[in-house]
This record gives structure tokens, sequence and C-alpha cells, in this order.
């Protein structure tokens, strides 16, 4: 009512109260202000300003009300004050000067009793944005103030598992439809919020897979490798006039990305099983595509690509992940050892002599190849291991993958083979004969 008429804070001709501001510091400062709006607007005022309070003291013939509060809170005091004297409605959000100095003045409000203040901080800080630094700020500060700040946490409470299943199958689908070119990005980010939902790092992962999830995922991927052996098959009889040559390498590089990511996917969800089967039965047609491409920059960037899937797939077979029959496995070797012995020093002369192609050797991920190979071909019949270790001494590229130890390892199981088993049999025949 009358509180309109009233002039401004620090307006002497009409003010009766003076609020004085003091810190523990030594910093004390005073305030000419109005009792009508301080009491109808604050609790705390109201309180010191009834009756029923001892009197006050009296400063320059007005009563005085004392605050005490630290140094780094005193501006947020200040504002607090004259946030008193503005109309909040939500129409000047303006007024509370970013999320750090919102934060200050709901702190004030909440101590001194003003809802209507509380609530127009409430409304601000939950509707912007927030810095990493403001969020950690809301977390530390927010829970402590009841439950009229609780709106400002929404969006950091813990979401329902049924939405984080839907997200997680809505990315899935994305991530994995082979989408146009022009949305890449969106689809380099799908798969990196996937990966991440699947991730344990210091919190448990985001989503907990089971069979349904599992089964949309192999669903996914076996339309995601249907595509890609459909381009194969495309490149290999190029019967498809109307994409340019390079949309095919741009195509053929997309998919091979793909699947790379796929295998991240798949090993934490403890199903590359149908992947690897996939791979392997694709893997002639695959080095068919690559081998008859050109040299150029695009092919070394798809042979490391492809060399970097059929690691991952090597590495579940080697490490017993995926389990597969002697004649596939034996099948990989031969396929993938030709192809990776060529391609290594071929790249290390591209990388080396043209330094401006940007390409990338990762050495970890060749010495994992490698030891992927000598793993593989240490499970196979001693007599296919020893065709691989007659072919691998005889050629010119011994140095990589090196089977030495793979060497040395059936060198000595060829030697004690004999004694062991007729060990093994001299033990089983006396077993019979007690």
């Amino acid at each position: 009512m009358g509180s309109t008429a009233l002039s401004w804070i620090g307006d002497r001709s009409t003010s009766d109260v003076v609020v004085r501001l003091r810190t523990q510091e030594g910093r004390d400062e005073w305030f000419y202000c109005h009792s009508l709006i301080l009491v109808e607007k604050s609790k705390y005022f109201g309180d010191r300003l009834s009756e029923n309070w001892p009197t006050c003291q009296i400063i320059d013939s007005r009563n005085c009300v004392e605050v005490y509060c630290q140094e780094s809170d005193f501006d947020h005091h200040v504002n607090f004050l004259r946030l008193l004297y503005v109309a909040i409605d939500g129409s000047s959000d303006d007024i509370w000067h970013g999320v750090k100095n919102a934060l200050g003045i709901l702190r004030v409000a909440v101590e001194l009793g003003s809802p209507k203040i509380v609530s127009g901080c409430v409304n601000f800080l939950e509707a912007v944005p927030w810095e990493e630094a403001e969020e950690q700020e809301i977390l530390r500060i927010i829970p402590r103030m009841g439950s009229q700040a609780e709106p400002i946490l929404a969006r950091l409470q813990p979401v329902n598992p049924l939405l984080i299943r839907r997200v997680f199958l809505s990315a899935i689908q994305f991530a994995t439809s082979s989408p146009a070119s022009v949305m890449n990005d969106l689809k380099t980010s799908a798969q990196e919020q996937l990966e991440y939902m699947l991730t344990e790092d210091d919190d448990a992962p985001l989503l907990t897979a089971d069979d349904e999830i599992k089964s949309v995922v192999k669903e996914c991927l076996k339309g995601l490798f249907s595509r890609f052996n459909k381009l194969l098959d495309d490149l290999l009889c190029k019967s498809v006039e109307s994409v340019s040559e390079s949309g095919r390498v741009q195509s053929l590089q997309s998919y091979l990305s793909d699947m790379s990511w796929a295998c991240q996917i798949l090993s934490k969800l403890e199903i590359m099983f149908e992947f690897v089967y996939s791979w392997v039965d694709s893997s002639d047609k695959i080095l068919q595509v690559v081998e008859q491409a050109c040299t150029a920059v695009e092919i070394i960037e798809i042979k490391l690509k492809v060399i970097e899937v059929a690691a991952k797939v090597l590495e579940a077979i080697g490490y017993g992940t995926v389990i597969l029959p002697t004649a596939k496995r034996l099948h990989m070797v031969k396929v993938w050892l030709p192809f990776v012995r060529v391609t290594k020093p071929f790249i290390d002369s591209v990388t080396t002599n043209y330094e401006d192609t940007g390409l990338k050797i990762d050495a970890e991920q060749w010495q994992s190849l490698e030891s992927s190979f000598v793993s593989i071909v240490l499970a196979l019949p001693s007599g296919d291991q020893a065709e691989i270790l007659t072919e691998w001494l005889g050629n010119e590229h011994i140095r990589y993958p090196d089977f030495t130890e793979a060497f040395e390892v059936w060198c000595y199981r060829s030697k004690v083979a004999k004694r062991r088993l007729a060990d093994i049999k001299g033990n089983h025949d006396m077993i019979n004969t007690s």
C-alpha cells in the first residue's frame, strides 16, 4: 500500500531506520531505509523492529538495526537491501547480475527471511545455465536451504532408470543408423556418450545392460554390418555409378570408424561374439576392397582404420573372449598376417617421408596386434604352428609380427611332446591296472 509511495534506499528525507552492516574485519556502513518496507519483506527486520523486541539503538534520530556478516558476504547484503525496494515479479532477471551474485543474495535472503527475494533467486537460478564451478557451488550451498530451494537442484537429480533406457535405446539406433555425412559430428557425439553411459569410472555406469538392451544393440550392429557388407559389394563390382570414388572412400572410412566404436560398446556389454563372426566372414572381402584401392592419403587412413578394427577382433580371439573353431582361427591368421606385415612398413615409410600427412601411428596398437597374433598361433595345433613359423622364418618382413616367442614355445612343446604323452599314457595304464 503505502510502500509504493516511499522513496528509494538511502533517501534520508523519508527514511526512519538505519541498517548498520558490520563485519569482523571492521567494516561499518550505514544504510538509510524505511521500516514499512523492511517489516513487510523481511522477517528478520520485522522481528527486530517489532514492539516485542528490546529497544533498538538510535542513530541519527532513527531506529538502528545492526546486521553482522562476513566480509565476503558484505556486497550480497547490500544488494539484498536494495532488492527490498524492487518489484520482483520475474520480469527483471538482470537484477541478479549472474549466478554467483544470485547465490550470495539467496543465502542472505534465507538468513534474513525474505520469501519474495528467495523465490526470485530460486526462479532465476533454476532457469539459467551454470558453469562447472557454479554448479559445484550450488551443490555445496543449496541442499542446506531446505525445500524452498529444492527446484534449483531439479536438473541435478538422479534420472529415472526407465528414462535412461529410453535415451540409450534412441541413441544406439541413431549412432548405428549410418546417417548422412552432414550429421557425422552428431553421430560421433552420440557414440561418445553411449560409451560414457556404459563406463565405470569413479561412479557406477549410468546404465546396467540387461538382455533386452543387449538384444537391441545386437540388432542395431547387425544392421550396421549389413549395410557395410553392401558397400563392400558395391565397391567390388563398382555398380554404384551415382557415387563418386571419393564418396565411396568416405563412406568406407565412416563405416570402419563405426565398427571400431562398436567394438568398444560390445566389449563393455560382453557380446562381441556375433561381431567377430561377421568380421571373420567378411575379412576376405574387406581386404580385397582395400587392396584394389589406390595409395592416396585417404586409403592409408582406411588401412589404418581396418587394422584398428582387425586388432580388436584378433584380440578378442587371441585371449579367448570369443571362442572360434580351429579352422576359423587359422583362417584369420592366414588372411590378416600378410596384410599386416606389409602394411606396417608401408605406413611407417609414408608417415616418415611425408610428415604433413597428419597420420599418427599408435605403437601400443601395433604391439597389441602382434601379441594377439602370437596368442592365436600358440593356440593352434602344432602342425599348423609349424606351417606358420616356416613361412615366417622365410619372409622378408620377419621383424613384424615377431613370432620369436611362438617359435620358442613351439620348439619346447615339440621336443617334450613324446615324453609328456608317454608319461600320461603310463599313468593312465597304472590307474587301469590298479
